[in-house]
């Protein structure tokens, strides 16, 4: 099995996608839904550490009045 912390977002999220998948199937036994399930709380844990990484990586790009570029920070508007 992967170490998880190596995993990419894309990598991660689709395993977290085949993980719930296989879980609201209901074909999965017992002590193998707890495992995936501990699996998928690690997965959930490593896609929001990327998103906010990247997160804080974007800048808002203005161009003043002047005609100057102006960067600042980007704030996601709440839903």
């Amino acid at each position: 099995m992967e170490e998880i912390e190596k995993l990419s977002f894309e990598e991660a999220i689709s395993q977290l996608e085949n993980i719930v998948r296989e879980l609201e199937s209901g074909r999965i036994k017992l002590d193998d839904a707890v495992s995936a399930y501990e699996k998928a709380v690690k997965l959930k844990q490593l896609c929001e550490s990327k998103l906010k990484a990247a997160q804080l990586k974007i800048e808002k790009l203005e161009i003043t009045p002047d005609d100057k570029v102006k960067s600042s920070e980007f704030v996601v508007p709440e839903a």
